[in-house]
């Protein structure tokens, strides 16, 4: 998935490491071997899928990237590149998201709060279409990602999530080294997953939140999308949205099912404040 999420991987994935230069976009010949900046963003985000609340979260954060033959640290996130052709892809990615405080949320009221969430596994791109001379394409996209949750004092798996995604790229679109992305799919999420997110145990139960099981299935469909824009050769800011539809879902007779829509919106930056001297040549595809 990016993230199944509580509308919380936008806030990373539109914070993802990396600044994508303008002189790359334009003949996409040489870029730094290795990058290191800062990194930082904030938006307005659900509390967690078909949360009824959402709350300001934020983040500044060290980043470095490394553009190697396997592992690479980009514009694109954390990835092993196990596979890579115009065409296909497999690649090992990693993402993480935001926790949320169940004091500031009257669901969840006194239930435990919902920590950082970290997710790393394969992920198969299939590129559909592609106009190398506007540098637009069309992928299916197929990750399957196992789910971690912290409190920064023990580590517990979450499960497996499920996200196929359409997905619309292109770059260059007003401006020199821009890169539009705007995605559809849905989610599908192992009964660990949704018990994280849905669950209420006896002991939580009250007037109005009654006990609940989660089921795995269908979590929801969503529709997101970054732009990412440099604004000079070492600073570039990015701007999102997402909208999750929850009709249909697996758990939405769970007390902790609020809403069957929520909207997110989040800002960032990135800034390299250092690039290496050495210079490797970019793949053949001017997306990677």
């Amino acid at each position: 998935m990016s993230r199944l999420f509580s509308g919380l991987l936008l806030g990373l994935a539109l914070l993802a490491p990396g600044t994508m230069h303008a002189q790359e976009a334009a003949d996409a010949r040489l870029q730094p071997k290795f990058e290191a900046g800062l990194a930082g963003g904030g938006g307005w985000l659900p509390d967690y899928p078909a949360a009824g609340q959402n709350h300001v979260q934020g983040l500044f954060f060290p980043y470095v990237i490394f553009r190697g033959e396997i592992l690479r640290s980009d514009s694109q996130g954390v990835r092993g590149r196990f596979y890579n052709t115009e065409g296909l892809g497999l690649d090992l990615s990693l993402s993480g998201s935001f926790p949320a405080s169940s004091a500031d949320n009257d669901a969840r009221e006194g239930m435990p709060d919902l920590d950082w969430q970290g997710e790393i596994g394969p992920a198969l791109r299939l590129t559909l279409w592609q106009d190398r001379t506007v540098r637009q394409r069309v992928n299916l996209e197929l990750p399957v990602r196992a789910v971690f949750s912290t409190d920064w004092s023990s580590v517990h798996y979450r499960g497996i999530v499920v996200a196929p995604e359409l997905a619309y790229e292109r770059l260059n679109l007003l401006a020199a080294g821009a890169r539009l992305r705007v995605g559809l799919g849905p989610i599908f999420a192992t009964n660990r997953m949704m018990d994280y997110f849905y669950r209420v145990e006896p002991q939580y139960a009250r007037p109005g939140r009654p006990a609940y099981d989660a089921d795995p299935g269908y979590l929801g469909t969503r529709l997101q999308f970054s732009y990412r824009m440099p604004l000079t050769e070492r600073l570039s800011i990015v701007a999102g949205g997402r909208l999750e539809s929850f009709h249909g879902a697996t758990n939405d007779d769970s007390p902790l099912f609020r809403e069957k829509w929520n909207t997110s919106v989040a800002l960032g930056f990135a800034w390299s404040f250092y690039q290496s001297e050495a210079r490797v040549a970019s793949t053949s595809s001017p997306f990677d």
